[in-house]
């Protein structure tokens, strides 16, 4: 898939600004705070519909405006497709596909692929567990976009079992009381047992590629392990297995909910752990180490995404290649080449070679404007 053309109209510091893309590769460069990533969250929101900032939609509006707008126009396989978002300051966000607003959010996700590699990827190894379910369910979004449906149920009905938890918990418990909760425990282990399903078969899928690409890195010297850490425990794969040992946990944990008002028990609540030769990487690897296992992930992300929806994923660097030595920069350069289009942000160019600048688009970002510098 190639994006054409990318057309941004009050969003973020852009007042309007259009795009052409020419080249397999463009790199927009520029002083910090011009822009620059504004334009990669365009194209990310485009892919999953959300922001790795975790920004609210009135905050994407350029201020003082009601609305903004993200155009684009994708080459794939089958075709030209026109994508738009639409994103309010009040009021519910609109997508579009060739025009055509969608009444389901869901239909618009799967059409544009992208792998964001930024600086706050290093929280994926050493921040807190939030993070790496964060990252795991952006990459679902995208291989299954019925996931994101999924994930919006079950976080809605967590929310509404703590409200119930903290207005009618206590312990003991009514009968009554006990029944109702019953019923939103029921909710929670039918949805929840299908995000932990699918959780597990997407590392279980990933993990090899980021392995092999780890390995390739480090020259074979070190072995990158992951592993999926539920919150519920489970050995059977079928659904029923699953929901079985989630209900089970759940009356283990009874008392202590009562007591704590707040659901302990679910995917909410799972760890995704990640070892460098048998050393958890978020106590013990060095930073160099833990950039590495990044990019690792980010290349296994691409070749996954890549087997599973049959084209090439873009790759969107967030100022990145500054933070990798020179040894990981051509790891990662000799691993896209020409094959995933790819949009780099940089504050200056000295990080690439000449045959790099020469192949690629360079444009400037400067105070929410885009020149071309050829």
């Amino acid at each position: 898939m190639f994006l054409k053309t990318l057309h941004l109209k009050q969003f973020r510091n852009y007042q309007e600004q259009r795009v052409d893309f020419v080249a397999p590769k463009t790199i927009l460069v520029g002083n910090n705070a011009q822009g620059k990533s504004n334009l990669l969250e365009a194209v990310e929101l485009l892919a999953t519909l959300r922001s790795h900032r975790l920004a609210r939609d009135r905050d994407l509006v350029r201020d003082g405006e009601a609305f903004g707008q993200i155009h684009a126009k994708l080459e794939r396989q089958a075709g030209i497709i026109d994508l738009s978002v639409t994103l309010r300051r009040q009021g519910r966000r609109t997508v579009a596909l060739n025009s055509e607003q969608l009444r389901r959010q869901l239909d618009f996700l799967g059409v544009l692929n992208a792998v964001e590699f930024s600086s706050l990827d290093l929280e994926l190894v050493r921040g807190a567990p939030e993070q790496r379910r964060h990252w795991v369910d952006t990459l679902l979004i995208q291989l299954e976009p019925v996931y994101a449906h999924i994930l919006q149920q079950y976080n809605q009905i967590l929310r509404q079992r703590n409200a119930f938890l903290k207005s009618k918990g206590g312990f003991p418990m009514p009968v009554q009381e006990k029944e109702e909760l019953a019923a939103w425990d029921a909710q929670l282990v039918t949805i929840g047992s299908r995000v932990v399903r699918r959780r597990a078969r997407a590392i279980e899928r990933l993990a090899p590629l980021a392995a092999e690409w780890h390995a390739s890195i480090s020259d074979r010297a070190e072995v990158l392990q992951i592993r999926y850490a539920p919150n519920v425990p489970f050995t059977a794969t079928d659904p029923e297995g699953v929901q079985q040992a989630f209900l089970e946990k759940i009356e283990q944990r009874a008392i202590a909910e009562q007591h704590q008002n707040t659901t302990l028990v679910g995917p909410h609540r799972d760890e995704i752990e990640l070892t460098i030769n048998q050393t958890p990487a978020k106590q013990y690897g060095s930073q160099g180490q833990q950039r590495t296992l990044v990019l690792a992930l980010k290349l296994a992300e691409l070749k996954l995404i890549e087997a599973v929806v049959g084209e090439p994923p873009l790759l969107l660097l967030d100022d990145v290649l500054a933070e990798l030595d020179l040894n990981r920069q051509n790891q990662l350069l000799e691993a896209i080449q020409d094959r995933f289009q790819t949009l780099i942000a940089t504050t200056h160019l000295a990080a690439f070679d000449s045959q790099w600048l020469q192949a690629s688009q360079i444009l400037s970002v400067n105070a929410g404007q885009i020149f071309s510098d050829q």
